[in-house]
């Protein structure tokens, strides 16, 4: 967008890191009646910065992978409800070392509030490895 025509807004994290918090942000937006609405989540699906100059042990990348499937089965799986998916989200420090790859949610949470926004699984996931470590990203495009 080289004009830079487009409105932006920007929504900051709510103090304490609540999920549930995040989720509900998300949610009062959807009552937005705004046609083109793009919202970016500037999050981080691995943060832990120690980790990343860490040397890649077996052990250490098997914690990665394991939270990385288990995100991207909350955020993409068809086998869950959204009830499941919301109860996941809002304890995702239950999931296989969520704290290793979150020491902090604030990278996190972004996840969180695009998902109250669009209150469905996502649409799309990629995979990625940025410095040794997989990460993923999401989309949730409009509804036909």
């Amino acid at each position: 967008y080289p004009h830079a025509e487009i409105p932006c807004v920007q929504l900051s994290l709510i103090h304490g890191l609540d999920p549930d918090e995040h989720l509900q942000m998300g949610r009062v937006l959807q009552s937005l009646d705004y046609d083109n609405l793009l919202v970016i989540g500037s999050g981080f699906s691995f943060h832990n910065m120690n980790s990343f100059f860490a040397p890649d042990t077996p052990d250490l990348r098997a914690k990665n992978e394991a939270f990385e499937r288990w995100l991207i089965g909350t955020c993409s799986g068809s086998d869950i409800d959204e009830q499941e998916r919301v109860q996941r989200l809002v304890h995702w420090e239950e999931a296989p070392f969520a704290r290793y790859c979150h020491p902090r949610a604030e990278h996190l949470m972004p996840l969180h509030f695009c998902y109250g926004l669009a209150g469905r699984r996502c649409t799309e996931f990629y995979e990625t490895e940025i410095l040794n470590k997989k990460s993923s990203m999401y989309l949730w495009s409009a509804e036909d």
